[in-house]
């Protein structure tokens, strides 16, 4: 009991396992299927958060395209459940059987060789995180090399997200185009459609997104995680160091957009479909604002504002269908004026220095009233010997811990 007292006393430790508690426990006992298959739909997005939260909240490294990994991610786990689903007997009906029926429409014969590989299982989940790190690679070798930072390389990031959309709707005819790939029932025979299978998805997204969280924690106590604070701080100290900031900053950029393919995957594994619509720039700028309400500085604020801001999302798009996008962009504009930290530096400000004045005064409280005790006890033997002064002492010393005790009280 004690080592698992001194355990929860680890900075981080607590919180983590209240978030753990929160999703694996509260939200299965509370909420049918249907709305907790939202909540692991919302979840998918906090991969992303947790990935900016190391990018933007501990590198200084601003991206709004980071919808271009998450929808990498997405695209490589729908390509391999697509595949599946179109086998020749389900689409005997096409010209060409055996392909997606996208191909079929565009007047595509053949299996286009790139494709081949998304056969297999193994490859795709190994593609989930290798692609969309591949592509992060390419972008920030080319900028962070050359020192393009700050607003300049946030813009290019929305240029590449404009762009991947661009050619993912172009491309119709290997990508689905603009409606994106769609039906995906299977994953190696198990129906993923069922209530059963969508339980089991969720958990499994749970325990994966805890786990980043985990790990996550680890990489900020390691020190790479803190070169990546002394680069937000003083970026050209830690280079006089001797350190190549520009491979630091290369490397979170690709830990953040792995992070963001893993949401990707989980995303088209529970919704059933994919498309270019998850990786623009508008869902590229939201994935950031999920981050900002939640806290940038914060792994488990980041998935506490995601839940909130796509909770409060459809909340208002089911109880005020003409009035929910002005809601939303007040709860946005509300929540950066009065918390510019997010809901994590509302906790550090505010509710911990109040939880932690509470419970000094208990500690206070409760070794008065055993100094009490001791008093009470002591003239009680007087007492008992026949003095009626040490009587009279005691009483009033039991009256003095009745009043702190209702002092307590809440």
């Amino acid at each position: 009991m004690q080592s698992i007292k001194n355990l929860l006393k680890q900075p981080g430790v607590l919180s983590i396992a209240i978030l753990a508690v929160i999703l694996l426990v509260v939200f299965p006992a509370l909420l049918d299927n249907f709305r907790l298959n939202l909540v692991g739909k919302y979840l998918t997005y906090a991969f992303v958060a947790i990935g900016l939260v190391v990018l933007w909240g501990w590198g200084g490294i601003l991206s709004l395209g980071q919808g271009v990994f998450f929808g990498l991610g997405g695209y490589c786990m729908a390509m391999f459940l697509k595949l599946e689903a179109s086998d020749p007997i389900t689409t005997k009906i096409q010209s060409t059987p055996g392909i997606p029926d996208f191909m079929d429409w565009n007047q595509i014969t053949e299996l286009p060789i790139w494709w081949l590989p998304f056969k297999s299982l193994t490859f795709s989940l190994i593609a989930v995180i290798a692609v969309p790190s591949i592509l992060a690679f390419i972008v920030s070798y080319a900028m962070f090399k050359r020192r393009v930072g700050g607003v300049y390389f946030a813009i290019i990031t929305q240029a590449v997200a404009l762009i991947m959309t661009t050619l993912i709707i172009g491309m119709q005819g290997y990508t689905g185009g603009v409606n994106g790939m769609t039906d995906l029932k299977t994953m190696n025979g198990w129906d993923t459609r069922t209530d059963e299978a969508k339980i089991i998805l969720y958990y499994a997204c749970c325990i994966a997104l805890l786990l980043c969280v985990i790990a996550g924690t680890y990489i900020q106590r390691s020190k790479f995680g803190t070169l990546l604070l002394a680069m937000r701080d003083k970026e050209d100290r830690v280079r006089f160091s001797g350190y190549d900031v520009s491979m630091f900053k290369v490397a979170a950029f690709c830990l953040a957009a792995g992070v963001s393919g893993i949401g990707g995957a989980f995303f088209a594994l529970q919704v059933g479909f994919m498309s270019p619509s998850f990786v623009g720039i508008v869902p590229s700028i939201e994935l950031v604002i999920l981050c900002a309400v939640g806290g940038r500085l914060s792994l488990v604020g980041a998935v506490y504002g995601a839940l909130l801001v796509n909770a409060s999302k459809t909340l208002f798009s089911e109880n005020f269908p003409d009035l929910w996008l002005f809601l939303m962009a007040a709860l946005f504009i509300g929540v950066t004026m009065a918390f510019p930290y997010g809901l994590a530096g509302l906790f550090e400000s505010h509710i911990k220095p109040w939880w932690i004045r509470k419970s000094t005064e208990r500690r206070m409280i409760k070794q008065r009233l055993i100094e009490l005790e001791n008093e009470a006890d002591l003239k009680a033997a007087h007492a008992v010997e026949g003095d009626s002064a040490s009587a009279i002492a005691v009483q009033s010393t039991t009256d003095a811990a009745e009043l702190v005790i209702r002092r307590s009280a809440p």
